[in-house]
């Protein structure tokens, strides 16, 4: 009996401290910690009827963005001369391309053309003295022999005309025969004598000078070609973005982007030294028919995970609705949703800490 009862009373305690256990749990539970205050407010509209759009921080450029490079030849990058941020001058190399084989054609193509070149000034300098001097030796030669020939058979054609019995006619003719080759031999070589002395054909030089030219002007093609596979700077500026390494293969629509698996990435990106930037924003094309007059557009930027806008001042309309798809620059995206692009500006000391390719929103009213 003295078990049973201890018993009970365990079960009691047992339920007072599970009693006692849930009211706790339960005041815990209740106690609220209060709220923190945001970091930074979200952006409101400031205008009555104001429309917002996706901004993009750019370099200020007077006909489109930043200027990227993408190169006109394809083949492996040996060498990178710039990094990102750093300042160039026109026509500091960003990167080389492999050019081996391009060099090669170069090589022959002006070896080829030095050849015309010099087949060229041989024909002008016809005609070789030594070649002169030997037709004319060959015509002086000749010319013995015609007259030696002519001598004979005028000899062989007086005898004859004494006495017929004293010369053979057969005699008589193999003389007259001789002389005749002689004679034709003479006139050969004066003809010859005359074409040295008066050296090369014009259509043959005519047709070199053409021969050349076209040799010349391949050679200088292919090293326009050749400059190419070195890549510099159009103009003074700092570099964004460097897009390769040594190693990496590129090609005109410039190089592959692991992230949008797309070779459209440039080799380099610059911008152009100002003291403002711009803001291109993206206007939905439901909302185009609401905004204000060129004259009267006004619009304020706000900097995302601050408190900070930024007043902007109107540039102009890219009068051209494209595919939503800039901002993410996801090549393979599809989206039905067509933007307006508008261009702002702003003074770069006004938004420190603000770089290219930075997402702000904005709000365009009047």
């Amino acid at each position: 009996m003295a078990i049973r009862l201890s018993g009970t009373r365990l079960i009691f305690v047992l339920a007072g401290v599970g009693v006692a256990a849930g009211i706790l749990g339960a005041a815990i539970s209740s106690h609220r910690e209060p709220a923190q205050p945001p970091v930074f407010n979200p952006a409101e509209n400031p205008y009555a009827h104001g429309i917002y759009a996706n901004g993009i921080i750019e370099s200020d450029q007077a006909q489109a963005s930043n200027v990227n490079i993408y190169p006109e030849v394809n083949g492996t990058v040996t060498g990178v001369f710039v990094s990102a941020g750093q300042s160039v001058n026109r026509g500091e190399p960003f990167a080389q391309i492999d050019d081996s084989a391009q060099r090669a054609t170069v090589a022959q193509l002006e070896s080829q053309a030095q050849a015309a070149k010099a087949v060229l000034e041989e024909l002008k300098a016809q005609p070789r003295p030594e070649t002169l001097r030997v037709a004319q030796a060959q015509q002086v030669a000749a010319d013995a022999a015609a007259r030696q020939a002519r001598d004979s058979y005028d000899k062989q054609r007086r005898a004859y005309g004494i006495d017929p019995r004293a010369v053979s006619r057969d005699v008589l003719d193999t003389a007259r025969d001789a002389w005749r080759v002689a004679d034709a031999n003479r006139k050969t070589a004066l003809r010859n004598l005359q074409l040295v002395r008066a050296g090369a054909w014009i259509y043959d030089i005519r047709s070199e000078e053409a021969t050349y030219r076209s040799l010349r002007n391949a050679a200088a093609a292919a090293r326009a070609v050749l400059d190419r596979y070195r890549l510099q700077s159009p103009t003074d500026g700092r570099v964004l973005a460097v897009n390769v390494t040594p190693g990496t293969y590129v090609s005109s629509q410039g190089v592959y982007n692991p992230y949008t698996q797309a070779n459209n990435d440039p080799i380099v990106i610059v911008t152009t030294p100002t003291k403002t930037m711009d803001v291109r924003c993206y206007v939905d094309e439901i909302l185009i028919p609401r905004l204000p007059a060129t004259s009267r557009i006004k619009a304020l930027m706000f900097i995302r995970g601050t408190n900070r806008s930024v007043p902007l001042e109107f540039v102009r309309i890219e009068p051209y609705v494209r595919p939503k798809i800039s901002l993410s620059d996801a090549r393979q995206e599809r989206v039905d949703v067509r933007v307006l692009p508008l261009i702002f500006r702003f003074r770069a000391q006004d938004a420190p800490q603000i770089y290219p390719g930075q997402l702000v929103d904005v709000y365009i009213g009047d």
